[in-house]
């Protein structure tokens, strides 16, 4: 990681300005457009990737795009369960979540991993606000499976409370707890939960920093990395088993968030740092962007 700041440094002016006018064309099209972030993965527990994240969506909001962070904390939830002496169980890969569970979700979610984001991000100024998917009835959930107690399928997404906090020019923080309409609280998936935020809100981008270089066709070939793909061609990966495991719900979030009114939806590693510069403002781009069809997919 030092090695690539101390690198950067040393780029000569005509290549930092090179940077700069290759990024001007971007800033314009994209600017005033919505653009969802689902926070996860080794970005969010290295320093210094948090770090980078933060300073590349304070740097998207004073260009003129309005983002919205969307974050889960599964490795954090598991690891206050541990000192609380509760074992975590797991039923094709989802966390039983009884009423103790539910409630170390949110205190987790809510007000520690959400707090650090936000904090992470004020430091560069009053920007972001923590919030749930609970507050404003931003996210209507229901019980997907009683066996799994309070674990969340989304009904409805109401997205005036992000629009409100959007139009003040504010950075949503949300974390991935939703609530019936009874003010029962479950605990969501926060890909899923990023991609219906992105198409309720219709926007540009909705983008997923995960833990591969993006949608591989062979997960031990680096070359294999698919750059653009369409909503039909990534169902077609799912049918025939080119896509399988972990991957599938990232994939399958991905194409309900464009099906559901978002301009595009991208998968990149959120292991490289600026990352979400390197994709919205470079030609060339870096990970997976999926779109509805292929003209879109040319065009963005």
């Amino acid at each position: 990681m030092t090695d690539t700041v101390e690198a950067s440094r040393g780029y000569s002016p005509e290549a930092r300005t090179a940077a700069l006018i290759e990024a001007l064309p971007y800033i314009n099209k994209f600017r005033g457009s919505v653009v969802v972030v689902k926070f996860g993965g080794n970005a969010m527990i290295n320093p210094e990737l948090s770090k980078s994240f933060a300073e590349d969506i304070v740097l998207l909001r004073s260009v003129g795009f309005k983002p919205v962070v969307v974050h889960g904390g599964a490795p954090q939830i598991g690891a206050m369960l541990g000192k609380l002496g509760k074992e975590s169980e797991f039923r094709d890969g989802l966390r039983v979540t009884d009423t103790e569970t539910l409630d170390v979700a949110r205190m987790v979610l809510v007000g520690k991993v959400g707090r650090e984001i936000v904090g992470q991000i004020n430091t560069h100024g009053a920007y972001a606000v923590g919030m749930s998917g609970e507050d404003g009835q931003l996210i209507v959930a229901k019980q997907r499976n009683p066996e799994l107690g309070y674990v969340g399928d989304i009904e409805e997404v109401q997205p005036g409370v992000l629009e409100r906090l959007l139009a003040e020019e504010l950075i949503p923080v949300v974390s991935s707890i939703g609530s019936d309409r009874n003010g029962q609280a479950y605990n969501i998936n926060a890909d899923t939960v990023a991609g219906a935020i992105a198409g309720a809100l219709n926007a540009e981008k909705v983008m997923y920093l995960t833990d591969v270089p993006g949608l591989m066709t062979n997960v031990d070939d680096p070359s294999s990395l698919v750059a653009k793909a369409t909503v039909a061609e990534l169902s077609g990966l799912i049918a025939d088993g080119t896509v399988t495991g972990g991957m599938v719900p990232k994939v399958g979030a991905c194409i309900e968030a464009v099906l559901a009114g978002a301009s595009a939806a991208h998968m990149l590693d959120g292991r490289v740092p600026h990352v979400l510069l390197l994709e919205l403002f470079t030609q060339a781009g870096i990970g997976t962007m999926i779109t509805l069809n292929q003209s879109e997919t040319e065009d963005s």
